[in-house]
């Protein structure tokens, strides 16, 4: 984990915060950070236990979908994890609500336990194509990547610095099918949520700095 940079603000894009029709049921929809959102949804079952005339539904679709619902009235809370909000959100209330790091995680069969900044950086450029440049076996890396308007990818990108992701790339929709597709590929190298990391994947140190809730909140 960056220790420095990878410090994410999840991001409650709150438009009309409630819907009513009658004497029914409240519906409250949140949408987008698939970073955010295996919380969101255990947030909304705590609410509404305690809340049971509210029905409370959690979607994804990634940051930018947040924005847009929550801007045009789709959602009345859009979810973003993003490090500095878009132009197209400034008319919405923002409430930080938790911090994240995003790890840089590879097969737990890669051998490779540590990258620099700049060698995660030449990888997802195509610069780096294969482990054997950083310590690895002889094999070519495929790099998985969150698509455009992902928040997660959104803050990897500007908080690395320089980043052309390489054409050949594989564009996961969510945090969890990246982790899938690391944990189903040796030679495999992506960037997600830590929260969601698992005994399927293994993270690697960056700069020596291991990703640990402890680094994140230092």
């Amino acid at each position: 984990m960056f220790k420095r940079v990878f410090i994410l603000g999840m991001l409650l894009l709150a438009g009309i915060y409630m819907t009513g029709c009658g004497r029914g049921k409240t519906s409250i929809t949140l949408a987008g950070s698939t970073a955010f959102q295996p919380f969101a949804e255990k947030l909304a079952e705590q609410f509404m236990t305690k809340n049971p005339n509210v029905n409370v539904t959690v979607q994804g679709g990634g940051s930018a979908v947040g924005i847009q619902s929550a801007s045009s009235g789709a959602a009345q809370i859009g979810m973003a994890d993003l490090v500095t909000l878009p132009e197209e959100a400034k008319g919405l209330t923002s409430t930080v609500v938790a911090k994240d790091g995003i790890a840089i995680v590879v097969s737990p069969k890669n051998k490779v336990n540590n990258l620099t900044t700049d060698q995660v950086r030449d990888i997802f450029n195509g610069k780096i194509v294969n482990w054997k440049e950083v310590g690895g076996d002889d094999v070519p890396i495929t790099v998985v990547s969150r698509e455009a308007g992902s928040g997660t990818r959104s803050s990897f990108e500007q908080i690395l610095t320089n980043i052309t992701l390489k054409k050949d790339a594989l564009i996961q929709d969510s945090n969890g099918t990246i982790r899938e597709t690391v944990a189903n590929d040796a030679n495999s190298v992506g960037y997600l949520s830590h929260g969601l990391i698992n005994e399927k994947i293994k993270a690697i140190k960056i700069d020596d700095v291991e990703c640990t809730s402890e680094m994140i909140i230092a």
